[in-house]
């Protein structure tokens, strides 16, 4: 044990000394050539001809390459304002909807005790009554739906100061509720927004919606006059999709969803920008695989009643999206080393199939500085720990914010760079991995490049907690 103890520092060294010469060997090639050549014999090989077409070349693709996207500033909704219920109390006012047997109510009991959540999670208003289906009311749908985004945006025009007239790209996604005005209408109205804003509504897409906003938001942003904005607002309502049956698999997202929502600012000016977006990348599994397809589905029970069935393969449905979604992601950003031994890895296993080789996990560390897991669950951020073979203190964030704030859907990557924010841990050029799961299914990344960390932590969601955070997160919760 001592032996091997002491050759793990060894191995780390042999490693930096790996990825030194790898990743500047073709550098200093290229240095070393011209080294070769000399000033006069290189002078002797450029004619103007070949100047005229580098400047022509040079010329093209300025004028066609993709504008940069940077993020102004972002916003998530504080919770505060709405009253947190206690584990105790959800089951407490779960043993009075009718329609859901003792035996369920032990159940989520049991799941809450195991889920990573904690004391403090809000549910929306309606939960506060007995018996709660029966306040899951439209209207109450719509108070929740204003209360989160017309907070979050109204945190974001604070900071930025940015007057709304000024807004030409709204994307809005809440994946559930989608009523009639839609939502991108209510908010239009509500800040009198441009009568040709360009706006979507984003439905059905899953807790990586958020994500894919992100990238539809950039995609409209290329076809408008340089320097404009888009608002970009990722929530989820819960109020009218609680589920009063008793299938297991139905009763999961009543105890892990919780109320959150984020407000985000874009554009294609850098002017104040803290984020610049470096890379999207969307990945969809479920093309030809029905398993992939409805291993997140919103049906309804044997007794008719409605709501998201989770099936037992999700977790190894998400491993294999994510593996996917790595191998498009990982040429983009990690280092030619890691590249390298990825590629080699690929190779031998191809070559050699009666062998039994692991396939080599990169090293994401080299890559990004902060990772932002969608908090799911407990077991989305083990699984996705195990895979990238992640340190405790790579998926903190995404810890800490399922155990303070639940699943919040497509906000809760926010939420998670939030907390590394606030817990003073940005730097300029810390690049940052935001991962999202939704339905269908999908598996999305997107890559941003801090510009400029906050002046100060002093506003958001995590305000008042920050300073007891981290915290132990046992294994079975007593409750």
């Amino acid at each position: 044990m001592r032996s091997s103890v002491q050759a793990q520092p060894m191995r780390l060294k042999l490693k930096a000394v790996y990825r030194l010469i790898v990743d500047n060997f073709l550098a200093a090639s290229c240095v070393v050539a011209l080294l070769r050549l000399g000033p006069a014999e290189l002078i002797s090989y450029i004619r103007p001809v070949h100047l005229f077409f580098a400047a022509a070349a040079a010329a093209v693709y300025l004028m066609l390459r993709p504008r940069a996207v940077y993020l102004i500033d972002y916003a998530c909704f504080d919770t505060s304002p709405l009253v947190r219920i206690p584990m105790a109390s959800f089951i407490e006012h779960t043993k009075h909807t009718p329609s859901i047997s003792d035996r369920s109510a032990r159940f989520m009991s049991r799941l809450l005790a195991r889920s990573g959540l904690g004391e403090e999670t809000r549910l929306p208003a309606a939960h506060n009554y007995i018996p709660t289906h029966e306040h899951c009311t439209l209207e109450n749908a719509h108070a929740e739906f204003e209360l989160v985004v017309f907070s979050a945006i109204d945190d974001l025009l604070s900071r930025t100061g940015v007057a709304p007239d000024s807004i030409r790209v709204l994307v809005l996604n809440c994946s559930l509720f989608c009523p009639t005005p839609s939502l991108v209408d209510i908010i239009v109205n509500k800040y009198n927004l441009r009568c040709d804003i360009r706006s979507v509504n984003l439905s059905g897409m899953g807790c990586s919606a958020g994500l894919i906003s992100v990238e539809l938001a950039r995609n409209l942003l290329q076809v408008i006059p340089r320097g404009s904005r888009a608002l970009v607002v990722s929530t989820e309502t819960i109020t009218p999709n609680y589920y009063v049956g008793n299938e297991r698999a139905m009763l999961l997202p009543n105890c892990l969803f919780r109320v959150g929502g984020v407000a985000a600012l874009l554009s294609t000016s850098p002017a104040n920008a803290r984020f610049r977006l470096k890379h999207v990348v969307r990945t969809f599994t479920g093309a030809n695989n029905d398993n992939a397809y409805r291993c997140v589905f919103q049906e309804e029970d044997e007794q008719g009643n409605v709501g998201i069935n989770l099936r037992k393969n999700l977790m190894a449905i998400a491993g294999d999206s994510l593996q996917a979604n790595i191998t498009r992601i990982g040429p983009l950003v990690l280092p030619v080393s890691e590249q390298l031994l990825f590629a080699l890895s690929f190779v031998a296993r191809k070559a050699l199939r009666g062998a039994r080789i692991r396939p080599y996990i990169p090293d994401f560390s080299t890559a990004f500085k902060h990772l932002c897991i969608h908090a799911g669950g407990r077991a989305v951020i083990d699984e996705l720990q195990r895979k990238l073979r992640l340190s405790d203190e790579q998926v903190e964030a995404s810890r800490m914010t399922l155990h303070r704030f639940g699943n919040t859907s497509s906000s809760s990557p926010w939420y998670e760079l939030a907390y590394v924010e606030a817990k003073g841990r940005m730097r300029k050029g810390h690049r940052v991995w935001m991962i999202g799961f939704g339905s269908g299914f999908k598996c999305n990344s997107v890559v941003w490049e801090c510009i400029q960390p906050p002046a100060h932590n002093t506003h958001g969601p995590w305000s008042t907690s920050i300073h007891r955070y981290p915290v132990d997160i046992p294994d079975v919760l007593s409750h």
